[in-house]
């Protein structure tokens, strides 16, 4: 799938040199993503907006993959809120970021038939994914930022680092002064996260 052909035009933005391979994975909500030039999306990724294809999300856009992105094959981009996804952001295979999760606030009531809970999530340029990682709702990670093949993201993580784990951890850092530098073991923390309202659950569905 490319700029020309008739499915690419169903993009609220489908840049020049961008393609998606095929076979593609689930893409719906078309209207409401945004991918930029010279991107390239592997076999078998979903590209999704919304909860099922149909799904009216208003007049903006709620998925943007920047330009010069590589998304790895089996991956999983799933908005309906907003999902921001920086220029020359490159991922491994079966990656997967989600902007929302069932909440489970009532004990009494099944949690997925709970009603969902949407915070935005940012990617910045430069930043690359390892092969499983999982993004979270909420989420903001800096420029040119290495997360570690299966880690799990929630939280805030500034720029030029490195982090792994389930939840992400700096265990790398780099400074003008002093370059690249280890974590100690005392000095790693998680993520920062932002204060939530409600109790969340992991949704990893498409």
């Amino acid at each position: 799938m490319t700029a020309e052909t008739v499915a690419g035009g169903a993009f609220a933005a489908f840049g020049p040199g961008s393609m998606i391979a095929f076979p593609t994975g689930s893409i719906y909500g078309e209207r409401w993503i945004e991918v930029g030039a010279g991107t390239m999306i592997g076999e078998q990724a979903s590209i999704c907006a919304g909860m099922a294809p149909g799904h009216d999300l208003g007049p903006g856009s709620v998925l943007r993959i920047g330009d010069r992105c590589v998304i790895g094959r089996g991956s999983h981009i799933v908005a309906h809120h907003s999902i921001d996804i920086g220029d020359d952001v490159f991922t491994g295979p079966y990656v997967y970021i989600t902007d929302q999760n069932h909440s489970y606030a009532d004990p009494d009531v099944p949690i997925g038939r709970q009603w969902p809970v949407n915070r935005a999530v940012r990617i910045g340029a430069g930043t690359w994914l390892g092969t499983g990682v999982i993004v979270l709702p909420g989420s903001v990670i800096g420029r040119n930022v290495v997360v570690a093949a299966g880690s799990v993201v929630r939280g805030e993580i500034g720029d030029r680092c490195v982090v792994a784990g389930a939840p992400a951890r700096v265990v790398k850092d780099f400074s003008r002064e002093t370059g690249w530098t280890r974590s100690l073991p005392s000095d790693v923390g998680p993520a920062s996260e932002a204060p939530l309202s409600e109790p969340l659950v992991t949704d990893l569905e498409v």
